[in-house]
């Protein structure tokens, strides 16, 4: 005899969660008409957070993918006009990523774009339900939360 899982439907509900979050953010990139993947836009909003150009291999860690992975997104976002590859001052054999104008542009879109998906998504909740919402979800992520950082 199996025991039930008590946490099951909660499992399911937060897999239906993130899948809807992925449909909203995805047909919002859509209606910006930037080109851009959701995969695409991770890796624009990684690239903002480092300090100076990365290398391909800095940006697989963080995203915590394949290199050959981030190569395939960089070629599509260079493409696009979105990042740049420039040569390592210190050594010519490796190459980093660098925004482009355009490409900072996209990520101001990119904010936007993903700011209507998420009130789309908390417009059905009041705001005590919101602020309950955000402290569940910073115990499960592991951060403390920043004052008066909420949607």
């Amino acid at each position: 005899m199996t025991t039930p899982d008590p946490d099951g439907p909660l499992a399911e509900q937060l897999l239906r969660l993130t899948r809807r979050v992925h449909r909203i953010q995805k047909r919002h990139l859509e209606e910006h008409a930037l080109g851009i993947t959701p995969a695409q836009s991770r890796l624009l909003r990684t690239l903002a957070h480092f300090g100076e150009p990365p290398r391909m291999a800095d940006l697989a860690q963080s995203l915590e993918v394949v290199p050959r992975a981030v190569t395939t997104l960089v070629d599509g976002l260079e493409t696009n006009g979105k990042v740049r590859r420039v040569p390592d001052p210190a050594n010519r054999r490796v190459t980093r990523i660098e925004l482009t104008d355009d490409g900072r542009m996209a990520l101001r879109e990119l904010h936007g774009a993903r700011r209507s998906a998420a009130e789309e998504i908390l417009a059905p909740l009041t705001a005590e339900q919101r602020t309950v919402l955000g402290d569940l979800l910073d115990t499960l992520v592991g951060t403390v939360p920043a004052r008066g950082h909420r949607c």
